[in-house]
């Protein structure tokens, strides 16, 4: 069978101009193994030592979802340019426990500037009857290669970790409008909302709970250190679904909205140490709706009551935040994000 990366390496070093080659090479002495692909996936980043953490991400990913992985580690401060290439497969057990499924993996450090030829590395070597989804970690350049997303079915990246959002997103929307809309966009840090987003809409399931849409009065969201753009995205999402307007002069901490009818509704957004959203509570004058990811569980507390009164609670799944299953949890779901999209909208200028 082709070597595993159980050490998180990148595999066997070859020739850039003989990847293809010696791919077929490995997979030719090692008949006894099933190579298997739903999809390409690229993974960019600029951080020191992402090889190997990447390699270790997609390892996990492959348990569960079979892919082309290209990896690509960047640094455009050399002078000189430098390229070194490896290729490797991840292998697991199949659920049956008769075989083992192996995902390729072809591995790139690109130093100088040639970094600039990245969306050629990415095409060259992609399986072109699949997808391609991007993983693009950290900060757009500006400008964006807009020959890549011509190629890219799926833009994955997390705007937990921009520092200046405004810019980011305005590349995005540039990006998007050289594809021709063809890209969607997959933010992993609304894919962290996911259960939470859950838990709140089951309250008002039932078309006997919607009155109480139009009675809410005040929120609160109480959010981890530097995931405040996290709770900001799950203010945009109640916004967008509830057509509630944003009030100028709201500040980081206290937003204020108004209603389709104009009723004022105050949301205050505080910082606990905890999970990236440890609580939600939305109030009405009779009704508390509250949802607490208490530190450290994997289950939601759910519960609905009087205001200020302790009451009984249902546990749902809260998910896990590591990174690998944010990634799983998106590349399995599908979907153009419209909801995405109208969140970020509502709450750009809070971004």
């Amino acid at each position: 069978m082709p070597p595993a990366t159980a050490s998180y390496s990148p595999g066997l070093p070859v020739e850039v101009g003989k990847i293809d080659r010696e791919l077929k090479k490995l997979w030719q002495q090692n008949e006894g193994a099933t190579r298997a692909s739903l999809v390409n996936l690229a993974v960019y980043s600029e951080l020191p030592g992402s090889l190997e953490t990447n390699t270790k991400l997609v390892s996990e990913l492959t348990e569960n979802l079979a892919c082309r992985a290209i990896v690509i580690a960047a640094d455009a401060r050399p002078e000189e340019n430098h390229v070194e290439a490896w290729i490797g497969a991840h292998c697991h057990v199949s659920r049956a426990g008769s075989r083992q499924i192996c995902s390729e993996q072809i591995s790139f450090l690109v130093q100088g500037p040639c970094t600039n030829l990245v969306p050629n590395i990415v095409f060259a070597h992609i399986d072109s009857d699949l997808p391609l989804y991007l993983w693009w970690q950290g900060e757009f350049h500006d400008p964006i290669d807009s020959q890549l997303w011509s190629w890219v079915d799926r833009l994955i990246y997390d705007s937990r970790e921009w520092r200046d959002l405004p810019t980011q997103l305005g590349l995005l929307e540039t990006a998007q409008r050289q594809a021709r809309q063809r890209v969607i966009l997959c933010d992993l840090n609304w894919t962290r909302l996911f259960r939470i987003r859950l838990a709140l809409a089951q309250f008002f399931d039932h078309p006997a709970s919607h009155h109480r849409f139009e009675s809410i009065d005040c929120a609160e969201i109480v959010h981890a250190k530097e995931f405040r753009s996290t709770a900001v995205l799950l203010v945009g999402w109640l916004a967008a679904q509830l057509h509630w307007r944003f009030q100028a002069g709201s500040g980081k901490a206290d937003l204020t909205v108004t209603d389709k009818k104009g009723r004022t509704i105050q949301i205050k957004l505080s910082e606990e140490t905890g999970e990236p959203i440890g609580r939600i509570s939305l109030l009405t004058k009779e009704v508390e709706f509250r949802v607490v990811h208490s530190p450290g569980k994997d289950l939601l507390e759910v519960s609905r009551g009087k205001p200020g009164v302790s009451c009984a609670h249902q546990l749902l799944p809260a998910g896990s935040p590591e990174i690998a299953r944010l990634l799983e949890d998106e590349l399995v779901r599908g979907g153009p994000h419209k909801v995405y999209q109208n969140a970020l909208q509502a709450v750009r200028e809070l971004l």
